[in-house]
């Protein structure tokens, strides 16, 4: 790569060209997906029959909120005789089981600090349901967090997945206090880019989805066979999604079943949260890295591509953009101090490190931009946060780079979120326009 200052090409240029080339060729796909996006609707399906469904929620001191949950799905647009609901009160000291019960939810109390997270309390929930009701002619088990709160149609639409034979499905992951600051708003945009513009493209491309989070199902038959929630790192649902894709088990995505999140507001919340995911992903690319490569070299095509897919998903990209961005550091520092060529490495070092920054917050405004506009009636706040937000997002993604680092050094551990934005099903307008655009 020329430099435009000393018309020469220095070994700085060809290393900086070299990880920009890496990036484009290996993640250019996704541009891709948005262009399926915006010009195919994605398959929608008509069940021909009504499931009978089981749902988890692991919980731990969320009494503030989970009953709004239990509210949102006693009035489900589905019979309420084929959904029971199961709530696992892990490590509570707060009434957490009572307003469960409360709300007629069957309540497991757990209590065990050596084996803590989401991954342990959904195999205890699991294993319960089995020992007490081992006849219960469950078809799939749905996965909630406390906090969340579901569309009316959430459990017919998700029914219309299910009845594809998908044994394992996400859903559209909204936020229920997206215009609470930049924070709350920055992982709004990002998990609805995610399912519009990642997960609905795989869907029409009838390649294998992942699941993030919360708002899914997985077939009692895989629970069955894997002898109960086997995935315990600290992303479980990205280890779930990742074996699942090793497997050959394509996860789908139903774009019109709406989940609404509770999203941290406190950057130390927010901080906390995503080093432990960050964590996580490292945890799962170094568990299921050699498989899914593996996968890529020896997989039918469709296979393929969905394990290639998978790889960029969990591989450490920002990694090695923070590397660039040191290399570049060191390149000035050695210029300056006298054991480089000064002009030259300070002009091509300083330049690229620029370039870096400003390319990938251009590139992250214009997926905020693009997610805002195309999803701007799912958005709940006022047209100027979400004018406003669209230009914070690039900047709450570039606190990921100082996240990626400290992740790598920390040590694994799960802390609780705390939830307290209650809601009711009834302050949010069905999504219906959005279903609507679907059709």
């Amino acid at each position: 790569m020329l430099n435009p200052m000393f018309g020469q090409v220095s070994f700085v240029d060809i290393f900086n060209f070299c990880v920009f080339a890496v990036f484009t060729v290996f993640y250019a796909y996704q541009l891709y997906y948005i262009w399926v996006t915006l010009t195919k609707k994605p398959p929608l399906h008509k069940a021909t029959k009504q499931h009978k469904f089981a749902v988890m929620v692991s919980a731990r001191n969320e009494s503030a909120v989970i009953g709004d949950l239990l509210h949102s799905i006693q009035v489900q647009n589905y019979p309420s005789d084929l959904i029971d609901v199961y709530v696992i009160a892990d490590n509570c000291t707060d009434n957490t089981a009572e307003v469960a019960r409360n709300a007629g939810a069957h309540v497991f109390e757990r209590h065990n600090e050596k084996l803590c997270g989401k991954g342990y309390a959904l195999d205890y929930g699991y294993k319960q349901i089995q020992r007490n009701n081992p006849d219960n002619g469950y078809e799939a088990y749905f996965v909630f967090d406390a906090d969340n709160v579901l569309d009316v149609n959430y459990f017919r639409e998700m029914n219309n997945t299910y009845d594809t034979g998908a044994l394992a499905s996400t859903s559209y992951r909204n936020s229920k206090n997206f215009g609470s600051n930049w924070i709350s708003a920055g992982y709004g945009v990002w998990f609805m880019r995610e399912a519009k513009y990642i997960n609905q493209s795989r869907l029409t491309l009838n390649t294998s989805c992942a699941i993030s989070g919360t708002g899914f199902y997985i077939a009692a038959s895989v629970l069955k066979k894997a002898g109960g929630w086997k995935w315990h790192l600290l992303t479980e649902d990205i280890e779930f999604s990742t074996d699942s894709i090793i497997s050959g088990r394509r996860i789908a995505y139903c774009p019109t079943a709406v989940v609404y999140d509770e999203q941290p507001t406190t950057f130390k919340s927010s901080w906390n949260q995503r080093v432990r995911w960050s964590k996580g992903f490292y945890q799962v690319f170094n568990s299921y890295g050699l498989k899914l490569l593996k996968g890529i070299l020896k997989n039918g095509k469709g296979k393929r591509f969905a394990c290639y897919d998978m790889m960029m998903t969990i591989a450490p990209g920002m990694l090695l953009t923070i590397v660039a961005i040191i290399f570049n550091i060191i390149v000035i520092t050695l210029a300056a101090l006298g054991y480089m060529s000064f002009g030259i490495m300070i002009a091509s070092a300083g330049s690229s490190i620029l370039f870096c920054v400003v390319t990938y917050m251009l590139y992250m405004f214009g997926l905020g931009v693009l997610t805002t506009f195309t999803e701007w009636d799912n958005i709940h706040t006022t047209t100027a946060k979400k004018i406003r937000y669209m230009f914070s997002f690039p900047f709450f993604m570039m606190t990921y780079m100082p996240i990626a680092i400290v992740a790598l050094f920390k040590k694994p551990e799960w802390k609780p979120i705390a939830h307290t934005v209650s809601v009711n099903v009834d302050d949010f307008a069905t999504a219906q326009k959005g279903v609507d655009s679907l059709l």
